[in-house]
């Protein structure tokens, strides 16, 4: 049995060295509507991936802690510098901090662990991210984002899943990268495919389903993948695609929803309640329940249909 997962290959568009700007894929989905209820203040996402450009300045002020799992830096545990890229950039989409210029996260208030489980390379081994869960199990974070994957079923990392799940942790998956643009074909890649994660596949900038998101009947929903401006190495910026850049914009809805939802609601919601609360801020694309799931994520959504029911000329109809 293979023993190593990697980050799902995705393609660099384009390296910058400044921005200033709410990126489009933030947009699409709303986020900014949200802002004036909440920024994800006191939600804590572990982002288990390549690291974190710890200095980048839209990000320095977000970054509570981390851990080094794999073996760059000699296996420092203290140290999670990203020499890759891929973990700045999730990191920047789900709580990038617009400071003065830059980028802005969809949760630019939310707190950031970074748990450090792919190398350099992009790889890493299976114990590495079971480890890492359990570790963000015991820091009691709230959501858990992971931009990787590997094409082995491992009972481990499913049963590490399964018990962050268990603790009330939301666990975010990116669908993959071995798509085939056919809903008819089936692709599974681990964890992305477990029924216990929301499972998330990738659109472009104009709504439709990216040709590379893998189709299967465990993708629970879509977000901006392609052509996505977020935070890169050395304090530059950087547009990537991939379903590993739709991932974290399902992450920061989910910080943001947390208080939404507990706040309406009064209490602290479960995750299969709060997983229905994110269900219903999709909007169908009219693809394949295998390509799309339940739809784009859309956080107005509820706003929205609730003006709309509150219009006489609605209600009169809906009494009828």
């Amino acid at each position: 049995m293979e023993n190593f997962v990697r980050l799902i290959p995705y393609e660099l568009v384009e390296q910058l060295e400044m921005v200033n700007e709410i990126p489009k894929g933030v947009e699409i989905i709303q986020a900014p509507e949200i802002w004036s209820e909440t920024k994800g203040k006191g939600i804590t996402v572990a982002v288990l991936d390549t690291g974190c450009d710890t200095d980048h300045p839209d990000l320095v002020d977000r970054i509570i802690g981390g851990y080094n799992f794999t073996k760059d830096d000699g296996g420092d545990s203290l140290k999670f510098e990203d020499y890759n890229g891929h973990g700045t950039h999730v990191a920047g989409t789900i709580a990038g901090n617009l400071n003065n210029s830059g980028v802005v996260g969809v949760a630019p208030e939310a707190n950031l662990l970074i748990l450090k489980v792919l190398g350099k390379n992009g790889s890493g081994q299976y114990d590495w991210i079971i480890n890492a869960i359990r570790y963000a199990i015991e820091q009691k974070v709230d959501i858990i984002s992971m931009s990787l994957g590997g094409p082995t079923d491992k009972q481990e990392l499913h049963d590490a899943i399964i018990e962050a799940v268990d603790q009330k942790i939301l666990v975010v998956c990116a669908a993959g990268n071995d798509g085939d643009g056919k809903d008819s074909t089936d692709e599974f890649g681990y964890p992305g495919c477990y029924n216990e994660v929301i499972s998330v596949g990738a659109v472009n900038l104009e709504r439709k389903s990216s040709g590379f998101t893998n189709s299967n009947n465990q993708v629970d929903l879509v977000a901006p993948g392609e052509k996505v401006i977020s935070c890169y190495l050395n304090g530059t910026y950087a547009t990537l695609s991939g379903t590993s850049m739709a991932t974290p914009h399902v992450s920061g809805a989910l910080a943001l929803l947390k208080i939404l939802s507990n706040t309406a609601f009064e209490r602290e919601l479960t995750v299969p309640e709060l997983y229905s609360q994110l269900i219903k801020r999709t909007v169908p694309l009219g693809n394949s329940p295998n390509i799309e799931g339940n739809g784009l994520i859309y956080l107005t959504l509820l706003d929205y249909v609730k003006k709309v029911f509150d219009q006489p000329t609605v209600r009169a109809l809906i009494s009828i």
